[in-house]
């Protein structure tokens, strides 16, 4: 008997995706719920599983722009596993079978969806790049940092990229100084509907940004008392991210408007708090929400933005976990940004953006008109002022930046 395999809905409105890197090949053995392709969506990258035990035919390509319930593949179930469970025919010829075993070596490599790509346009054997992600998983700059390095023999070359090649993340140009060749790789889904959104976010909304800075001293020392313990007691670091997640959520007590979201020609006040917080990845920004965040400890937080961040990178991300969400929190500090003005996250008519901490020359509030060093970070909110006013946004942030340079006020709710 032979079993379609079908392009599955990876989330509601979704209706069309981007096939990507199969696991197995045609002709494969392959076991029942195992992972044979993944699909990219313009929210996340899913893997699908075999809907049955049998020898696998690929009839999807890499690539191809699939729509939901499409097949892409069949499993024959009344073919006889080979001996020994291996994929290839017994009656294989030599090169055949080493290029399977080679294909099925890199499969059991841990790698993410980007670094399996890079390394098959670049001829890298994964097998012999030395994974530093998480659980030894072996990341896009592993994989690019083994493409580099020298070799007894030349690398087979990259295939040129085209207006209809697959999408993958572009290698660091390796081209003489004083070329002038170009190169077009489509953009993938998720990068398409970034797009789509920012432009969104910049037509539909009456976007303003508003800027303060925090003095970090007290946040900082709080950090640097508890972070041993912390760390030892939950398991995980202690880090600002859930310090500002906190701030925001005492601020939006007080200014619910931030939390709201205009729906026709309604205002809708949220009574939760579902927090995105921006993860950058290989593919782009990605926006996992902490439901109910207001219900959260430090330790929850810390660990969820932790989880979220590792899940990110990987693509092992839900479309239900990238939904919703009524404000957004985006650290840009971790790349050096000082200062930014953040872009809404529509239908949310608000977002926080956190910058770089640096040692600045400010008055002593202990002791006015004395110069002091004090760790000091610019912090950032964009709003729809269609339904915020500034006198509300600038209160908003900066209860904020009161409730990090002194975080007992969250402790007491003041």
């Amino acid at each position: 008997m032979s079993v379609e395999i079908t392009i599955p809905s990876p989330g509601e409105s979704i209706s069309e995706v981007t096939l990507g890197t199969w696991t197995k090949q045609s002709g494969d053995w392959v076991e029942k719920d195992e992972i044979i392709v993944e699909i990219e969506s313009d929210k996340a990258t899913l893997e699908i599983t075999s809907p049955a035990s049998g020898v696998l035919t690929a009839t999807g390509n890499t690539g191809d722009e699939l729509e939901v319930g499409a097949v892409i593949g069949t499993i024959d179930t009344n073919a006889a596993k080979p001996a020994g469970g291996g994929s290839a025919p017994a009656a294989a010829a030599p090169a055949a079978e080493a290029t399977a075993a080679a294909a099925a070596t890199a499969t059991d490599v841990k790698a993410t969806p980007v670094a399996r790509k890079i390394a098959a346009d670049n001829g890298v054997d994964l097998a012999s790049v030395t994974g530093t992600g998480p659980a030894g998983r072996v990341t896009k700059a592993d994989v690019m940092a083994a493409s580099s390095a020298p070799a007894p023999t030349a690398a087979p070359a990259a295939t040129p990229a085209s207006p209809s090649a697959a999408p993958v993340a572009i290698p660091t140009s390796t081209a003489p100084a004083g070329t002038r060749e170009a190169r077009r790789v489509r953009m993938t889904k998720l990068r398409q509907r970034i797009a789509e959104r920012l432009v969104e976010s910049q037509q539909t909304a009456a976007t303003l940004t508003t800027f303060n800075e925090v003095d970090m001293s007290r946040s900082m020392a709080l950090r640097k008392r508890f972070k041993e313990s912390f760390a030892e007691k939950h398991g995980v670091g202690l880090g600002f991210m859930s310090f500002f997640v906190k701030a925001a959520l005492h601020a939006l007590k007080s200014q619910p408007i931030v939390n709201a979201s205009i729906v026709g020609d309604e205002i809708e006040y949220h009574d939760y708090n579902d927090i995105g917080v921006a993860v950058g990845t290989d593919k782009g920004l990605v926006v996992p929400v902490l439901r109910n965040a207001e219900m959260m400890s430090f330790a929850e937080i810390e660990a969820r933005i932790k989880d979220f961040a590792i899940r990110a990178r990987d693509g092992k991300l839900s479309v239900d976990e990238m939904t919703g969400g009524t404000f957004t929190v985006s650290n840009g500090g971790v790349y050096g940004s000082m200062m930014s003005t953040p872009i809404l996250n529509p239908p949310q008519t608000g977002i926080l953006g956190m910058h770089a901490i640096k040692n600045r020359a400010v008055e002593d509030p202990d002791n006015p008109g004395s110069i002091v060093l004090r760790p000091m970070m610019y912090i950032a909110m964009s709003y729809d002022h269609r339904i915020i006013d500034g006198t509300e946004a600038v209160t908003f942030l900066k209860t904020i930046k009161e409730a990090v340079e002194e975080p007992e006020r969250l402790l007491f709710d003041v």
